[in-house]
């Protein structure tokens, strides 16, 4: 359990030195949640409907930008080689990478929905949903962005291409989660849209940390 706890910190300390990559992606979550009202015109209800779907793109967009850094940075200075031979599994590692990336870039964006939640005209209990879906749906989209990263870390400007091979994975959880806060479904559409965000939110967590880890040993080949 050490060593899983180094790599978890380590990884966070590392954000939060680096700093500027955090706050980039959470300016970008909320001014893109923010331009939507201009686009969309001041219908108060409209804005309400097309509210949750709103935030939850600009949160997928807004995680891309931080994929490239989730295994990137280990990969140049060595840092994953050397962790290659480490007692703790790789599977175990990416499971610690991917909960740090997590708390520092996908926590941040949570904390903030209530300020997009009003400006899109949310009611309350609206809001607590959308920030309770996001808190289970998120973690899926890291899952994937790790996989996008893994597959991606040897190859030069591989950031470009990651985004690319996520979105159409990232696509259920999207759906799932507008579909479990959409104001326009029915209670029990959207109970079950968020069990299947949930389950979707568990399988991704059960397969990912095999396929990085799989990916970031061919890529040290």
């Amino acid at each position: 359990m050490k060593p899983f706890l180094a790599v978890l910190t380590r990884d966070m300390k590392l954000a939060t030195r680096i700093g500027g990559d955090s706050l980039t992606v959470l300016l970008f979550y909320i001014m893109t949640g923010a331009i939507m009202p201009f686009a969309i015109g001041p219908d108060k209800d409209q804005l309400a409907q097309l509210g949750p779907a709103i935030i939850w793109i600009s949160a997928l967009l807004s995680l891309l930008l931080a994929l490239d850094r989730l295994f990137r940075m280990d990969h140049e200075d060595g840092s994953l080689l050397a962790m290659r031979q480490a007692s703790l599994p790789l599977e175990m590692i990416v499971v610690a990478k991917i909960c740090a990336h997590w708390v520092t870039t996908a926590l941040p964006l949570i904390v903030a929905t209530p300020v997009l939640a009003i400006l899109l005209n949310l009611e309350i209990d609206q809001t607590l949903r959308v920030i309770f879906t996001l808190l289970v749906g998120t973690p899926a989209l890291i899952c994937f962005g790790a996989i996008g990263a893994a597959v991606t870390v040897s190859i030069k400007r591989g950031g470009l291409i990651a985004p690319i091979l996520i979105l159409p994975l990232s696509i259920p959880t999207l759906i799932f989660g507008v579909s479990a806060v959409s104001s326009g479904a029915i209670a029990n559409a959207q109970d079950a849209a968020l069990l299947f965000l949930a389950g979707f939110t568990l399988l991704s967590l059960v397969f990912t940390p095999f396929a990085a880890a799989l990916a970031l040993k061919m890529a040290a080949e």
